[in-house]
């Protein structure tokens, strides 16, 4: 065909031109400048031009009735099908655990043992340190010793009064004194426990701040840091435009890239309160952590699933093509005979994506054979071939 055309252009050229000689007139009438007579040759050429182009045409016409194949388009297709459709949105967050504090006394003085040592595991109540209590335990003794003797006047009392003996105010003299001495033993029982230092939960203890012998103040003094890594999860923000969406239960994707572990978790809660600074809402996840592998502070990469669709059509984005109006459209095989078709102009309207698919929301059935290689090369109503891919 390219022999042909280029025999025909050839031709023309010489046809046009008339070999050297006509070329010469040409410079000739361009020297001489007559406008009459420039215009005259323009319109010969242009004919001449006009004829080439379509000898040309029916030239390639009869060669494609002779070959057909030539003139169709090889295309691959595929059938659109209905399958779930999760969305997610990508996040970072850090982990966190709700037990996780620094220890402090609840009592001065000196700081007179030291029962733990930092990886300990504790459980909840259980002793970690003594401070000297500074004569509280003697002080309790003597209270012991009064209060024993409350008791036994009371309880002498009491025996007379039931008997009717004695009068009603010595009964309730002896009976507030022991009641008294009673409380004043508590008071002085729970002052004394607070010279004990206790795990207020199960854990381990990450870390013995303050040694043996140190003088500790309430308040002041750190003692120990402990650590639950039973109960971890994962705090971020989320942008406020998921708000509806990303709600408690939802599916999260977790990976944490240090320790190359992904794994499955849901939303746990959902902040209902919108930080104006970066108008951001707060999310946690719970994460199991049964390994103790998952530490405080770690950073982790969340996918959360913000959108669900049970009977999506996903097609890649690759052939989705777009008009002058905006408008987004894919070509459907119609009309099949064997493996020649109809390519057919079809409008769409798409949602969310997820990797290299788009979602289709409108335009498009379950079952439709969309034209998937090629797609860019075809035209609406042209026919083509479609190519079987084993």
């Amino acid at each position: 065909m390219k022999h042909i055309i280029k025999l025909i252009l050839a031709t023309v050229l010489l046809v046009s031109c008339g070999g050297g000689e006509k070329a010469k007139s040409v410079e000739d009438l361009i020297a001489s400048g007559n406008l009459e007579q420039l215009n005259t040759k323009k319109s010969e050429l242009s004919e001449h031009q006009k004829q080439v182009e379509s000898q040309i045409k029916a030239i390639e016409e009869k060669i494609k009735e002779l070959n057909p194949q030539l003139k169709v388009p090889l295309v691959t297709t595929f059938k659109a099908k209905e399958e779930k459709f999760e969305h997610f949105v990508e996040l970072q967050g850090n982990v966190n655990t709700k037990q996780n504090i620094i220890i402090y006394p609840e009592y001065s003085g000196v700081l007179t043992k030291v029962y733990v040592k930092e990886g300990q595991k504790v459980s909840a109540g259980q002793a970690l340190a003594k401070i000297d209590d500074g004569g509280l335990g003697q002080q309790l003794a003597q209270m012991q010793i009064q209060a024993d003797l409350a008791k036994t006047t009371f309880d002498r009392q009491k025996r007379l009064w039931d008997q009717k003996i004695g009068s009603e105010i010595q009964y309730l003299q002896a009976k507030s004194n022991y009641e008294a001495q009673q409380k004043a033993i508590n008071q002085m029982q729970q002052q004394i426990g607070k010279t004990v230092v206790r795990a207020p939960f199960a854990g381990t203890v990450d870390d013995v701040i303050t040694e043996q012998g140190t003088v500790v103040g309430p308040g002041q003094s750190q003692l120990f840091r402990l650590v639950n890594l039973n109960s971890m999860y994962i705090e971020t923000d989320v942008p406020e435009s998921y708000l509806t969406n990303v709600t408690e239960g939802k599916t999260v994707e977790v990976n944490f890239p240090v320790l190359n572990k992904n794994l499955t978790a849901t939303v746990r809660q959902a902040g209902n309160f919108i930080n104006p600074a970066n108008r951001t809402f707060k999310v946690e996840v719970a994460i199991p952590n049964s390994d103790k592998t998952i530490k405080p502070n770690l950073t982790a990469k969340l996918k959360i699933n913000d959108y669900t669709n049970e009977k999506a059509i996903l097609i890649p984005q690759s052939i989705i093509s777009e008009n002058a109006e905006g408008e987004q459209y894919v070509y459907i095989a119609t009309s099949k005979n064997n493996s020649i078709a109809i390519a057919k102009r079809v409008i769409i309207k798409t949602g969310k994506t997820e990797g290299d698919f788009i979602e289709v929301l409108h335009g498009l059935e379950n079952g439709a054979e969309l034209i998937d290689e090629g797609a860019r090369s075809v035209k609406d109503g042209q026919e083509v071939k479609i190519l079987e891919i084993e």
